[in-house]
């Protein structure tokens, strides 16, 4: 059920993107069982979406399922369009949906692989974001956290340089969005997360990659997807009423300011 000493986000619509899995499923199950009616958006893994949508249910929560490829214009503007025809308009925005797509080397990029690794982490929530921020105006209200990485800090691993120069452009798209909307009530912020044990992770890095990132991490081990979202929905509480255009590193301290 419900924490009903907790419903802060009670009354409330979140889009959380990319929430079939990990940062976005556990951010969604947060928000819904904090009383939002929660958007879970999905790609391909339908089916693991319905999962999150069935624990938001068990806890007395809300939710639905919204699918569409946000690497593509076209998934872009189907996302949007649902989004129209459904007559929902978003409290919360949670850009989180990404992935380098694969390890590439800098001389192996073609146009098109950089292209779909921008519009998926980038491009996509920028435009997502532009969809949205006209309901929050209308309403004095809204939330918008960004999914960046600490790849767009130190560069990312060996194959990682489009994802890590995109999720650069989106901690900068942070700090520009808060600027433009901090007065009209609208807090933009960003959660930077290190290595943690998701999918992407399981993808993309081997158990010996894991393994050195986490003897190097002064906490001595990777992050759970749980600890980025409780992060995300701090960002979106009256307890950060105060925090516009940060990007909030999230890493056991293997990277320090």
């Amino acid at each position: 059920m419900c924490d009903k000493q907790n419903l802060e986000f009670k009354g409330l619509v979140a889009l959380v993107t990319g929430a079939s899995t990990g940062i976005g499923a556990q951010s969604a199950i947060a928000f819904g069982s904090r009383g939002a009616r929660v958007l879970v958006h999905c790609n391909r893994s339908r089916d693991r979406a319905e999962a999150v949508v069935c624990k938001i249910r068990q806890a007395g929560g809300q939710a639905e399922i919204m699918q569409s490829e946000l690497s593509t214009h076209e998934g872009l503007e189907s996302l949007i369009v649902q989004l129209k025809e459904s007559g929902e308009a978003p409290d919360i925005l949670v850009n989180n949906a990404g992935s380098l797509i694969k390890r590439t080397r800098i001389l192996e990029f073609t146009p098109a692989l950089w292209e779909q690794v921008f519009m998926l982490n980038m491009t996509s929530a920028f435009f997502l974001t532009q969809a949205v921020l006209p309901g929050m105006i209308a309403k004095g209200r809204g939330f918008v956290v960004n999914v960046s990485s600490v790849a767009a800090r130190n560069g990312g691993g060996i194959g990682a340089s489009a994802y890590a120069t995109a999720k650069g452009a989106l901690s900068t798209m942070t700090k520009a969005l808060a600027k433009e909307f901090a007065g009209q009530g609208i807090r933009v912020n960003a959660v930077s997360p290190g290595t943690v044990d998701t999918n992407y992770h399981r993808n993309f890095s081997s158990p010996e990659i894991l393994d050195g990132v986490a003897k190097a991490t002064p906490a001595g081990r990777v992050g759970q997807p749980r600890e980025i979202a409780d992060v995300i929905t701090f960002l979106c509480s009256e307890q950060a009423a105060f925090i516009h255009g940060q990007v909030i590193e999230v890493n056991g301290g293997f990277l320090m300011a």
